[in-house]
């Protein structure tokens, strides 16, 4: 007797059921994206930005532009969505006409099996935004990372940090403009000041902010012994233009200037060109050192500082948007938000969302999507 034929694709997964539960998720995507309301949105725009009179207001202009790029971007989005959903319901229709005709076709059923996958996936990062809601969610963000306890070891793995939130914004396809750094003694770095560019920045870079934890054995120590080691991140919105918002009087600055260290070209270590402002009311002092001259650094530095000065300002009008960077905490034992285990096992868990995996290289090269959307629907559900 003949052995059974294995079960064809379509038997074993019901791909029926599963795109209709994409459908499903589709069309609530429709409702909580306001996609319609955002179709006539665009058509107002792109009648606004039409108007031979638009850049005679350079602000206006941009905004109107900037505005209608986003819109489109979410509602081609969505027609796209709509389109390959389509698409998959008629490869469906096919394989089940092959499979009622006694002549299953398995390539067609694979191709159906990955395009639902692939739907799955797309529709997954189009749900993510959704959770992305904030005032300031969709800006660019300026980003910190220091060195806690742990000497060395906590120095090197702040430099980590920086390496292992550079790739995460690569792999998002966001810009990353590294402005200050401050290098360790013997390795690494006790800080570093960067700015990722690119929409939702700040909203899935707000989900990271807080103490990171890693426990390991120590390249630095000479006896090979388990080392635990803290490094913490910081966030906050960054707006291009805050002169309305924050004015800074010259007059309660403190301008240092000296040689900038660490990579950046060939100007590195030969003029005092890096900036150090400090803010003498509030104590906040902000550095830059990556631009090419004095002046280009300063005007970046007070960027940052304007950034960081609206930031207090809407902390003190307003006690909530204290969540857009969240509660000081001390860079040390008992107040990280995610541990990073590479010895005696291997293991990354979030201590707020309890997701963890033990492939702790793919994370530390940048894979932090999981963790940033279970954080975001954790402060959803939680009010």
């Amino acid at each position: 007797m003949a052995p059974p034929e294995a079960p064809a694709a379509a038997e074993r997964r019901d791909l029926h059921a599963e795109l209709d539960r994409l459908a499903g998720r589709l069309e609530e995507a429709e409702g909580y994206l306001g996609i319609e309301s955002l179709r006539r949105r665009r058509g107002e725009l792109e009648a606004e930005a039409g108007r031979p009179t638009l850049w005679d207001d350079p602000e206006h202009g941009r905004a109107v532009t900037t505005e209608l790029g986003r819109v489109a971007d979410d509602v081609d989005h969505f027609d796209a969505l709509s389109t390959s959903l389509e698409d998959a319901q008629v490869l469906l229709e096919l394989v089940e006409e092959a499979v009622s005709g006694g002549t299953p076709d398995a390539s067609l059923t694979q191709e159906l099996e990955e395009t639902i996958d692939q739907l799955d996936a797309r529709l997954g990062r189009l749900e993510l935004q959704s959770l992305l809601s904030g005032e300031y969610d969709e800006r660019d963000a300026v980003a910190e990372v220091h060195a806690g306890a742990g000497g060395t070891d906590a120095q090197d793995w702040t430099e980590m940090l920086l390496r292992m939130y550079s790739r995460w914004a690569e792999r998002r396809g966001f810009v990353v403009e590294i402005d200050e750094v401050t290098e360790g003694k013997e390795a690494g770095l006790l800080s570093a000041t960067f700015i990722v560019k690119g929409r939702f920045a700040f909203g899935l870079l707000s989900a990271e902010r807080g103490v990171h934890r890693l426990v390991r054995i120590s390249p630095f120590d000479s006896q090979s012994r388990r080392q635990t080691s803290f490094a913490s991140l910081d966030v906050i919105p960054f707006l291009e233009d805050l002169s309305d918002e924050v004015p800074i009087d010259e007059k309660d600055l403190r301008v240092d200037t000296y040689r900038s260290s660490g990579a950046g070209g060939q100007h590195v270590n030969k003029t005092d060109s890096a900036v150090r402002l400090t803010h003498l009311p509030t104590g906040i002092v902000v550095s830059c050192q990556n631009e090419r001259s004095q002046h280009q650094n300063k005007a970046r530095a007070m960027q940052i500082l304007a950034a960081k000065l609206a930031q207090r300002n809407r902390e003190e009008r307003q006690a909530e948007l204290d969540q857009l960077s969240g509660d000081r905490t001390e860079n040390a034992w008992g107040n990280q938000i995610r541990s990073y285990t590479l010895a005696p096992f291997q293991l990354v868990k979030d201590v707020r969302t309890r997701v963890e995996t033990g492939n702790v290289e793919a994370v530390l090269d940048g894979n932090l999507d999981e963790f940033i959307e279970a954080e975001l629907r954790r402060r959803r559900a939680a009010g």
